[in-house]
């Protein structure tokens, strides 16, 4: 019974990585299962329930794969350049895709809106913990809402996997564009205290106003 509830959580997510979400149905995932489509809703009981399981169960196992790399990310450039291997690696397996149209879905469907957010929760929780860690020791820390630049930075992942669908160029020149405000980051980590105290000192202005 595992064996087969797992079969169509996979194959769940290779129909909506090859077919999008227009092709999927109970059907079509229990054929790429190679399995009776009546077990669709035996396991789920709806297609919806079944997509909703497998973005969350996809999400985590991808999210494992780079939970040591992430652990080791000491500053801003670490980890916007893990970011670009992470975005090369998850568009050339599929699994942003699979994201990306399950959230597509979710415009029309108010079922799969909670868990495709649950699904891009498991990648948003191991960014904050990284933003977090490198953000810390920076002249931002106290400026900086963490959790919201991480969903923020999740949502921009997902958009550069639709980006790059139609703009490659585009999408290339947003991910160096969020480099060079990593770049600018750590330059500023150089100029020493004073200049730090400063920017801090204007930035409280600036928030206060």
């Amino acid at each position: 019974m595992a064996d087969t509830r797992s079969k169509l959580l996979d194959a769940a997510l290779e129909t909506l990585k090859t077919q999008g979400i227009a092709g999927v149905s109970a059907r079509s995932i229990a054929t790429a299962a190679g399995v009776n489509q009546a077990l669709v809703f035996y396991h789920f009981g709806s297609v919806d329930r079944l997509l909703a399981d497998a973005i969350e169960y996809g999400s985590e196992q991808r999210v494992a794969l780079y939970r040591e790399r992430f652990a080791t990310v000491s500053s801003l450039g670490e980890l916007l350049d893990l970011g670009r291997e992470l975005h090369a690696e998850e568009r050339a397996e599929g699994s942003v895709s699979a994201l990306a149209q399950l959230l597509a879905g979710s415009q029309t469907d108010a079922e799969l809106a909670p868990a495709t957010a649950n699904g891009l929760n498991v990648w948003i929780a191991e960014v904050e913990l990284a933003l977090g860690r490198v953000l810390a020791q920076t002249p931002l820390a106290e400026f900086v809402d963490v959790a919201g630049l991480a969903k923020a930075t999740a949502a921009a992942f997902v958009g550069l996997e639709l980006y790059e669908g139609v703009d490659p160029a585009g999408a290339g020149q947003a991910m160096n564009a969020l480099e060079d405000l990593g770049a600018l980051v750590a330059i500023l980590d150089d100029m020493g205290p004073l200049v730090r105290r400063a920017v801090r000192g204007r930035l409280r202005r600036a928030r206060s106003q």
